[in-house]
């Protein structure tokens, strides 16, 4: 009877440790996803910012002549 306790005292210890690790190593690339995506959303604000810029410095200049 000890043995088989033991036995499926193991296995379950085996089957939680695979578990923790493959929750671990999926969890793991969430964290570069989500800063790859406020990488690209910083870039996108930033561009609008300079078109912006760029079309009011034109159209500022238009005006001189």
């Amino acid at each position: 009877m000890y043995y088989l306790a033991a036995t499926l005292h193991t296995l379950g210890v085996r089957l939680a440790d695979t578990a923790r690790s493959r929750t671990a190593t999926a969890e793991r690339g969430s964290v570069t996803i989500e800063q790859v995506l406020w990488a690209v959303a910083l870039i996108a604000i930033v561009g609008i910012v300079v078109l912006a810029i760029k079309s009011y410095v034109t159209t500022e200049a238009a005006k001189i002549k």
